[in-house]
């Protein structure tokens, strides 16, 4: 999966599946060989691997602000 720009820290992307509170956004806290997540709801954080989440991944809903 090519994404332009590239996952990074800060985006907040929609995932396929619900998460158990019921929330579908997430943001991304670390992507590279796995990436780490956080329910933007409940604050639940997983690993998924990058295969994974590129089958589970949806749509990128806000792309991280960069700027010093």
């Amino acid at each position: 999966m090519l994404l332009n720009p590239p996952l990074r820290a800060g985006d907040v992307i929609r995932l396929k599946k619900h998460h158990a509170c019921g929330n579908d956004l997430w943001e991304v806290l670390f992507a590279g060989a796995d990436v780490r997540l956080k329910c933007t709801s409940c604050g639940r954080v997983i690993f998924i691997d990058r295969a994974k989440f590129s089958s589970r991944f949806k749509k990128r809903i806000e792309v991280a602000k960069t700027g010093k």
